[in-house]
């Protein structure tokens, strides 16, 4: 719904401002509660931290470690929400792997990692995720150690300790996933509009495109910005913290299939995580760095930080990575509420949910993984402190666009296209979704050696809010990670965009 349409309804029950996973998680919450929801964004779904993750939906086996118990807990229970329910074709059960290698450990490490992955698999009992899904903890032998991670270091290699997490396929499309149902339930999410002067009842909404106005007013307003929720709501004091990742191609490693787990040397809650990812990368993270100052549009990785990934990578790796293997780098700063002194590792993810001075509820810090319990503690706040006449949350048995018993989803097994033979990673990128791709274009793919087809990029124009060939790019597709395919993809995918432009977005 476009700008000048929302003028047309004076009713707004809920404004949420911003559209990261936390607005969207707001905006279908509230949307699927019943209420007339609008969901405004000053840039494109997912342009900040949201895109930026190291993509895992984890049972925060970390916060262990730290004693930060509640956050472990919430994090296993909402990992099994998005797994078993919300989001199962966009996540899979991902090994992650720290080999039993001398030197790598210090002495009685591996008994502590092996003690806290055993503590994460009761998190994972207690979740209710079956050992289906996600395997128990294990051992493995050197053999099966190099054949997950061919490009593990086998000088005295004994082995590896083996545990299961949940990794997304797309953070950015998890984002996307969330926006659309949101829209199916009623919600108005409205892209390239910002908002001014707000408080919490009203904002001034400014299409940044057409520079039109429009004053509105909400029976409430929840600020989900993210590391730009100051802006909105200036009590708020937040601590970014920097979280840098690099990318190197998969075949650098030996094209592995499980997470390449290393300590960081003088950390006992610590790894740095060698990822496999799409598009035939693997992603190198991260770091927890202190970030302060004006907060960028995209945050840029330091020389120092992807010195320091991969000096730690390469401790387990029997052929070490150049500054020449890195194919592209990002980074994404936590939202974190200041605390005071102390390092921003220590600094807890836990949640907050604040209400300002003239009434704006903020929803701040938390994680991806526990995007769903914050968009319900903050739908249920406003409902609270304004008498909202919401129904109760169902979100926990809510099914995305794409996952098995949304209304809209066909399964549709690899080699089932009316055209011929369904990629498998466009089935992974939209799951019973995918009837729509093969319904909006072809399946060549957009550029040599590239496995996004043509077919998708239409597809995020006329479904899911794509405006230009940087919203496809950088974040409907992750072509943009590296510079030179995107720079191979750019002409085909304009060309698409500007035939796409005049449909429409139809939701």
């Amino acid at each position: 719904m476009e700008l000048h349409a929302l003028g047309d309804d004076a009713r707004i029950d809920l404004l949420v401002v911003g559209g990261g996973v936390t607005g969207a998680g707001v905006a279908l919450d509230a949307a699927s509660r019943g209420l007339r929801t609008v969901l405004v964004e000053a840039r494109d779904l997912a342009f900040g931290t949201s895109r930026w993750s190291s993509k895992l939906v984890h049972g925060g086996l970390r916060y262990l470690a730290s004693g930060q118990l509640k956050v472990a807990r919430e994090s296993a229970v909402e990992r099994n929400v998005l797994m078993t329910r919300t989001a199962p074709h966009l996540i899979r059960a991902l090994p992650q792997l720290v080999p039993l290698i001398p030197g790598l450990l210090r002495p009685g490490q591996a008994a502590l990692i092996r003690t806290g992955f055993h503590a994460g698999d009761a998190l994972r009992l207690t979740a209710g995720t079956p050992g289906a899904l996600l395997p128990r903890v294990r051992r493995i032998d050197a053999d099966r150690t190099r054949r997950l991670v061919p490009g593990v270091r086998t000088d005295g290699l004994r082995g590896a300790l083996v545990a299961h997490d949940g990794q997304l396929v797309d953070d950015a499309r998890l984002v996307v996933a969330l926006a659309r149902t949101a829209a199916q339930y009623g919600a108005s999410v409205l892209t390239r509009v910002r908002a001014e002067r707000v408080t919490g009842t009203s904002a001034r909404l400014v299409d940044t495109l057409s520079g039109r106005e429009l004053a509105v007013r909400a029976g409430a307003v929840v600020n989900a910005t993210g590391v730009w929720a100051g802006e909105v709501d200036t009590s708020i004091r937040l601590r970014p913290s920097r979280g840098t990742h690099l990318l190197v191609d998969a075949a650098a490693l030996g094209h592995p299939t499980a997470a390449l787990t290393v300590p960081v040397p003088g950390s006992t809650s610590r790894f740095v995580f060698a990822l496999p990812q799409q598009l035939g990368r693997v992603a190198i993270g991260l770091t927890d760095e202190d970030a302060p100052g004006p907060v960028p549009d995209e945050p840029q990785p330091t020389e120092a930080e992807l010195a320091f990934l991969l000096d730690t990578v390469n401790a387990a790796l029997a052929t070490a990575l150049t500054r020449a293997d890195v194919r592209g780098a990002y980074a994404g700063l936590r939202p974190l509420i200041d605390t005071g002194d102390g390092s921003t590792a220590d600094i807890s993810r836990e949640h907050a949910v604040l209400e300002n001075p003239d009434g704006v509820i903020t929803v701040v810090g938390g994680k991806l993984t526990t995007y769903r319990r914050m968009a319900q503690d903050a739908v249920d706040t406003a409902v609270r402190l304004r008498g909202l006449p919401a129904r109760a949350c169902w979100t926990a048995r809510l099914p995305l666009i794409g996952a098995p018993g949304h209304r809209d989803s066909r399964p549709l097994p690899t080699g089932a296209g009316p055209a011929g033979p369904v990629p498998a990673s466009l089935l992974a990128r939209h799951g019973g979704a995918a009837h729509e791709v093969l319904a909006a274009g072809e399946l060549a793919p957009i550029a040599e050696g590239l496995d996004v087809t043509r077919a998708e990029v239409a597809h995020a124009v006329r479904h899911e809010g794509a405006l230009d060939a940087a919203d496809v790019l950088d974040r409907r597709t992750r072509i943009g990670l590296v510079a030179e395919d995107a720079e191979r993809a750019r002409k085909a995918v304009e060309e698409i965009v500007a035939e796409c432009l005049g449909g429409g977005w139809e939701g």
